[in-house]
């Protein structure tokens, strides 16, 4: 089972991964599928107009979610690591007024976003909890082309085909072309036992079949930089995020106490923890504003693993370049099993599967910098998601402010106490990571879907009748 490290860490815009830039990237991928030669186009047959329609969990949290701005934006050729925020409103606001969109390399299609872009609550597509559809249309009304995607989490697109074929893949023994193709964390430990290598080394030699050490490098230098950059935006900005709740940001305000208080030399016994979460807090204050973020392995959780880099970054002396390379490659390789034998999709899953995969993640790679062996790291991965089992997906108007900016804090807090704890023993525990992974698995689909970014049940209602 091979999943890249740049296949889970990627850059793109806020608030949400599965409800704003797996949308949009569908839109791309429609539009691509329109000039190519891959459908029964009819003879001498004309695409004039669009039409696109949110299912499930993309219908009742879509609008506090900026899913329809992001098909609007798609649809435009806009794509989630390229588009300039600072222009979207401009964009957006085109498209309403001539009730049409220009991508480029295509003709002019009609679509009036009032009408041609439903969100319909009322039939759920059956891959899926994030479906949608995409239809083009000539000049007389005439259907031409329907496609059917799913947004399945941390970004990820497919079609309703690829998902089948994807689901019958996993039943299936790895065919991967790489060194160490693992699937499952005990196979992890047994190829690092036999190898002798890291899980970091491990997975650095799998993607080194895929591109050159230069590039990898490269790569990971340019994720962690935009990780960073997000994080010290969150600290300079302030003010109301969007959306109604009238929720204000609050990393500025924290971060300026944080100062005073570290030039003062004062003790403070929480001072880790207090770093810890305006970090976190800052870069899911920038997603909720929909700025520039790196799904880790999502949007709705981008804070976790960046909050304790820059911790470890800022308490470690001797921390490097190479150990961030060192986290994301582990954190990555842990993020991919969770998301080949569990889901990352608080859709399908609730925040279990988001914060709880993130914290996860940003444990291993805090124990792998810290030293921790093979055995070590996976005990940290376990306990980090292991006390995130059974986290409900419940935000406040379908916004990704209300509970998900403090989980993230949070989240970090939990995965540094796991690493912690997990380096403190010689990593023989109880329960197994591939266990904790299952259980959320079966957790998430037992789960009533109110629970699963759906804004019908938890905190989502509660709050609001209060």
């Amino acid at each position: 089972m091979f999943l890249s490290v740049f296949d889970v860490f990627k850059i793109g815009i806020g608030p949400s991964s599965s409800h704003t830039m797996g949308p949009m990237s569908a839109a791309n991928r429609f539009l691509d599928l329109i000039l190519s030669d891959d459908w029964p186009r009819p003879a001498s047959a004309q695409v004039v107009s669009l039409k696109a329609s949110l299912h499930g969990s993309l219908a009742f949290t879509g609008i506090g979610h900026g899913t329809g701005r992001a098909v609007i934006l798609g649809l435009m050729g806009e794509q989630p690591d390229t588009v300039d925020p600072d222009r979207m409103e401009i964009l957006l606001e085109t498209v309403e007024r001539s009730g049409r969109v220009t991508p480029a390399g295509h003709p002019s299609y009609g679509f009036a976003p009032k009408t041609d872009l439903v969100f319909d609550k009322k039939q759920p597509l059956p891959g899926h909890a994030n479906g949608m559809s995409f239809s083009a249309f000539d000049k007389d009304g005439r259907l031409l082309l329907k496609r059917l995607y799913y947004s399945i989490g941390g970004g990820f697109v497919v079609t309703d085909t690829e998902l089948e074929a994807m689901r019958t893949a996993k039943a299936q023994p790895s065919s991967d072309r790489v060194p160490y193709p693992f699937s499952s964390a005990r196979q992890m430990l047994d190829m690092a036992r036999s190898s002798g290598l890291g899980i970091a080394a491990m997975k650095r030699a799998n993607e080194l079949t895929k591109m050159s050490a230069q590039a990898l490098d490269d790569g990971l230098d340019r994720i962690w930089t935009s990780m960073s950059t997000c994080i010290d935006r969150g600290l300079k900005v302030d003010g109301i995020m969007p959306g109604g709740l009238n929720v204000k940001r609050r990393a500025k305000a924290i971060h300026a106490q944080l100062e005073t208080e570290w030039r003062s030399n004062r003790l403070n016994p929480l001072l880790a923890n207090d770093w810890l979460s305006v970090y976190a807090m800052a870069v899911n204050e920038e997603n909720a504003g929909g700025g520039r973020v790196v799904t880790a392995p999502t949007n709705g959780a981008a804070g976790v693993i960046p909050a304790t880099i820059r911790y470890f970054l800022h308490f470690h002396e001797d921390a490097t370049a190479e150990d961030v390379h060192t986290f994301l490659l582990t954190a990555a390789a842990i993020g991919g099993i969770i998301k080949h034998n569990a889901s990352i999709s608080g859709a399908e899953v609730g925040c279990q599967g988001e914060v709880g995969s993130a914290a996860a993640m940003a444990a291993a790679g805090l124990a792998a910098v810290m030293g921790g062996s093979p055995e070590q790291i996976e005990n940290a991965a376990e306990i980090a998601l292991e006390h995130h089992l059974g986290m409900t997906c419940d935000p406040i108007a379908g916004l990704v402010q209300v509970p998900c900016i403090e989980r993230n804090a949070l989240g970090a807090v939990k995965a540094v106490t796991a690493a912690s704890l997990a380096l403190k023993g010689d990593g023989t525990h109880f329960v197994p990571l591939d266990a904790a992974i299952e259980t959320m698995r079966q957790t998430g689909y037992d789960m009533s879907d109110k629970y699963k970014e759906t804004s019908l049940g938890g905190l989502a209602v509660n709050v609001v009748e209060c």
